[in-house]
């Protein structure tokens, strides 16, 4: 199956996991609406297993999301010299619809 990707946003399972930092969608529930965050694939400090680190978290209490916390994810914009930055356009969070299980739940 080719991979999904919906205005930019590409789905979770073929997600950059080289350490660099992505933009990804978190899924949004009784916390609040989705919303777009700034992640690293990394172990958190003290962990042996790998999961999705917020970027602008402490090393005291870090923000990690697992695979099922994000609904699609997409690489940094390139700074252009063209790009308002004080204005810019605001990155929306992918709509979970356009990345909902294909022919099952996925269970």
């Amino acid at each position: 199956m080719a991979e999904t990707v919906t205005q930019g946003w590409a789905a979770m399972k073929g997600a950059d996991r080289s350490g660099e930092r992505i933009l990804v969608t978190v899924r949004g529930g009784e916390q609040g609406p989705p919303e777009v965050d700034t992640v690293r694939w990394a172990a958190p400090r003290g962990a042996h297993e790998k999961c999705w680190i917020a970027t602008d978290s402490g090393p005291e209490a870090p923000v990690t999301y697992e695979d099922d916390d994000l609904v699609a994810w997409m690489p940094l914009p390139t700074p252009t010299a063209n790009r308002n930055l004080s204005g810019g356009e605001a990155i929306e969070p992918a709509r979970e619809s356009d990345f909902l299980e294909q022919g099952g739940s996925g269970i």
